[in-house]
């Protein structure tokens, strides 16, 4: 076994490759490690884009000696994480592509810049819903096990077509494995009567779905390590 594949997590990898609109900025610090959080905007092969969050340590800008200046274009691989976050005194969901190594351009194809695997369990009943021109969506929330670390990350995830109606009725606790790309998603929020906020949501789209064992028969599971 080489030593990336040592350091990327078998259930949780993926890379994206795109330009820094944001430049990053030093958020937070883990045991004296500090980290930065910037944005990258990834192409779709359609003409949109997605804008997207990442979390890279300071000792891997180092160590690669990258320039984080806006409009570098960054080959990134690790893993999608989620953590809960205060804002405006309650706790949200936060998503970022937590970068674990940097990717040569001989790596990573352009046509194929965006890709994400996971597998893990359901931790949420399925939402199936069927749009006014007829399209069939499901969104699904997995549950991701973080090996050696007593943690999960929560990811957000929605199929379309026969992928919505193949996992509509998926018992909580079904161990899933999901391959597709993370996006963003403009929405607006009604914070008050009338009055609507533009917001953004980062999820991971489904290409293809696979159910890894059977459902418990309770339906319940004990094994999500949240």
């Amino acid at each position: 076994m080489s030593s990336t594949t040592a350091i990327m997590m078998p259930n949780n990898r993926g890379h994206l490759i795109g330009k820094i609109t944001e430049e990053p900025i030093k958020t937070f610090d883990v045991e004296g490690e500090k980290f930065y959080e910037g944005k990258i905007e990834v192409q779709r092969l359609s003409e949109t884009v997605d804008i997207l969050p990442f979390t890279i340590s300071e000792k891997l800008v180092t160590a690669y000696q990258l320039k984080l200046d806006k409009g570098n274009t960054l080959s990134l691989g690790g893993e999608l994480r989620s953590y809960n976050r205060l804002v405006n005194g309650k706790s949200k969901l936060i998503l970022s592509f937590f970068v674990k190594e940097i990717l040569s351009k001989n790596d990573l194809k352009e046509d194929n810049s965006n890709n994400l695997k996971l597998v893990g369990y359901i931790c949420k009943e399925p939402n199936y819903r069927v749009t006014p021109f007829n399209r069939e969506i499901c969104d699904i929330l997995v549950a991701v096990n973080r090996p050696f670390f007593n943690k999960s990350d929560y990811i957000p995830c929605i199929v379309w077509g026969r992928n919505a109606y193949y996992v509509r009725n998926l018992k909580v606790g079904t161990k899933i494995k999901i391959e597709g790309r993370i996006q963003s998603r403009i929405y607006r929020k009604e914070i008050d009567e009338g009055i609507f906020e533009e917001r953004t949501a980062y999820e991971v789209s489904g290409q293809k779905i696979k159910v890894e064992e059977k459902e418990n028969e309770s339906g319940n599971s004990n094994e999500l390590g949240a």
